[in-house]
């Protein structure tokens, strides 16, 4: 085996060793990247990092990430979950399960609104895991609940993952949006049955609201509420989206739309107040700050990894695997899911994803299902134990009776749920496919 390929091989080996010891991630991408990039070509290899990095930067599609961010932050900060929550339970009825169903809806419309899973989780988690507790939900299945329903965002459009994806992958933004929507919803309806399933077969995991409860607000009072907590939200998202796909708005035209509508759902509620704006820009600029150094760092692995002949590395080692074009489509969602155990998707969409695109545009793979996919398969990164970080959110925020123990034990159904919705995606391209195509693009 030639020298380069052997420090190829050792560069991704010491980026998981530095991982497991502990260092941070961006900084196992640069360490690794660095020191046997060095090893192999001296100093002349990173003379084409500068311009790496400024191309990066400098792409007008990711000024969409600060905005969408801002959006989500801003969202959180209004504070709709709390009554959503309250007005879907009322809505639900009799029905076992109707918190629980309630739970789902409102992490698929804050997850549509606000794409950041932690302040999702965190939201959920601090209004209704102690209301479902008193009322005699089961701990695990409501963790599970929540942490599932909170990643919904990662999903649905606009999403962060899809908007790097389309800049890995070449492809437009608003097609990924378009070919991620059904599958976002899909996976919300699977979640859905999955909690009517459970009120049926153990009822008295999902207890329903009392009816003396229930008839405490009129039915066209609690309809009215609904109108009124339901519609700005809702509202927004189809702006923000319908702009997209309908060819009215570029998404970062629409994201500074949605940044802007974002103030304006806060002003409606009566929450926006100047040091909630201070609030919002501080915490948009340090997730998105951290988002593009995890982006520069990697950088510097992709370019090392690649001038050691690591692609081609890749390349020959896939053509081994059996299956033809499927299995290494399939092998390639194997390994994004085995990574999600240990490391965040943004870097396992720069590690990952860059390997596998030339394996699957020589195999004339449809670039925009293969995203649909590996967006659902990166969604269970944030569930997986020991390191997702919807349990780590939840975590912090649940009651001293809700054992860490109870949060693993309650996400592995919805992880089951969530590899169901892949093989649905994969075996039926379509689910992905037919809304752009619906759209002509």
């Amino acid at each position: 085996m030639p020298y380069n390929e052997i420090l190829a091989i050792a560069c991704i080996a010491s980026f998981f060793v530095m991982l497991f010891v502990g260092v941070p991630v961006a900084l196992t991408l640069a360490i690794s990247g660095f020191f046997f990039g060095w090893l192999g070509f001296g100093t002349t290899l990173f003379s084409l990092l500068p311009a790496r990095i400024y191309g990066v930067t400098a792409n007008y599609t990711l000024i969409a990430i600060p905005l969408f961010v801002f959006m989500g932050v801003m969202l959180e900060k209004s504070r709709l979950a709390d009554e959503l929550m309250e007005v879907i339970g009322h809505l639900s009825g009799s029905l076992r399960g109707g918190m629980g169903l309630g739970i789902v809806l409102v992490g698929m419309m804050m997850g549509a609104t606000t794409g950041i899973v932690g302040a999702t989780i965190v939201t959920l988690g601090l209004l209704t895991l102690p209301t479902l507790l008193r009322r005699g939900y089961d701990k695990s299945l409501s963790c599970g609940a929540i942490c599932a329903s909170g990643t919904l965002g990662q999903l649905i459009p606009p999403s962060t993952i899809l908007i790097l994806l389309a800049d890995i992958l070449g492809e437009s933004v608003g097609t990924l949006f378009a070919a991620a929507l059904m599958p976002g919803l899909l996976l919300t309806g699977i979640f859905c049955i999955y909690m009517i399933v459970v009120g049926i077969i153990w009822p008295e995991k999902v207890p329903a609201i009392p009816l003396e409860e229930r008839r405490a607000m009129p039915r066209k009072q609690l309809w009215l509420k609904a109108l009124k907590v339901g519609l700005p939200p809702i509202g927004l998202v189809l702006a923000v989206l319908g702009s997209i796909i309908g060819g009215i708005a570029a998404p970062t035209e629409a994201a500074s739309m949605g940044a802007l509508g974002s103030i304006f759902v806060a002003s409606v509620a009566g929450r926006f107040t100047l040091k909630t704006l201070v609030d919002t820009v501080q915490s948009t600029a340090r997730i998105t700050a951290m988002m593009f150094f995890v982006l520069i760092c990697s950088q510097v692995f992709a370019l090392s990894f690649r001038g050691l002949g690591g692609e081609r590395l890749v390349h020959d080692a896939f053509a081994l695997v059996p299956g033809g074009t499927d299995g290494i489509l399939i092998f390639m969602l194997l390994i994004i899911f085995v990574l999600g155990f240990f490391i965040e998707w943004i870097e396992i969409s720069y590690i990952v994803v860059p390997m596998f695109l030339p394996l699957m545009q020589n195999a004339g793979v449809d670039l925009v299902w293969a995203a649909a996919l590996i967006a659902t398969v990166l969604q269970t990164s944030f569930l997986t134990p020991p390191f997702g970080w919807a349990l780590f959110y939840l975590r912090g925020v649940a009651p001293p009776e809700v054992r860490t123990a109870d949060i693993y034990r309650g996400v592995l159904p919805f992880i089951a749920l969530q590899l169901m919705a892949v093989a649905l995606v994969f075996t039926f391209p379509a689910v992905a496919t037919w809304l752009p195509k619906a759209i002509g693009w």
